[in-house]
C-alpha cells in the first residue's frame, strides 16, 4: 500500500514530492535537501525547478531538461511532477509541486499538502496543471 508523504512545512511540498518519488521521509529528504543548501522556507523551492532537479538528481532520477506544456491527463508520462496551483507575487510565478503516477495503467496524483483528506488523488478535473517535469530512474 502506498504510503504518501505529507509535507511538515507550509512550504515543503518541492521536498515532499522529492521524498515521494524516491520513497523516504520528509524529515529524511529534508535533511538532505538542507545539506544540500536548500531550505523548505526559501521561496524559490516552489518559484524555480532548479532545486526539485537537483535533489532529484542526488536520488538518482533523470529529469526532462525542461518543462513541458501540460495537455492531458493521457499524455503524461508515468511519472511526473506536475506544477498545479499557479498565482503570481510580484511579478513572480509561484505553483505547487504534486507527483503524478501511472501504476498499472492506472493514473494518480501525490499530493503532500497536509490540510486534504487524502493525499492520493484522482480528482482530476480538480487539479489545473501548467506544465511538468518527466522524471525516471536513471
Amino acid at each position: 500500500m502506498l504510503k504518501p508523504v505529507v509535507q511538515e512545512e507550509l512550504t515543503g511540498c518541492g521536498i515532499a514530492s522529492v521524498a515521494n518519488l524516491a520513497g523516504k521521509t520528509y524529515r529524511k529528504m529534508k535533511a538532505i535537501a538542507n545539506d544540500m543548501g536548500i531550505y523548505a522556507d526559501d521561496k524559490s523551492l516552489w518559484s524555480d525547478t532548479h532545486y526539485v532537479r537537483e535533489l532529484l538528481s542526488y536520488e538518482g532520477f533523470k529529469t526532462s531538461d525542461n518543462e513541458i506544456a501540460f495537455e492531458s491527463w493521457d499524455k503524461l508520462p508515468d511519472r511526473a511532477l506536475l506544477s498545479i496551483k499557479h498565482h503570481q507575487e510580484e511579478g513572480i510565478d509561484f505553483w505547487h509541486w504534486v507527483v503524478f503516477k501511472r501504476i498499472d495503467g492506472k493514473p494518480f496524483v501525490i499530493d503532500s499538502a497536509s490540510y486534504l483528506p487524502s493525499n492520493i488523488r484522482v480528482d482530476f478535473e480538480a487539479m489545473h496543471p501548467k506544465w511538468y517535469i518527466e522524471v525516471n530512474k536513471l
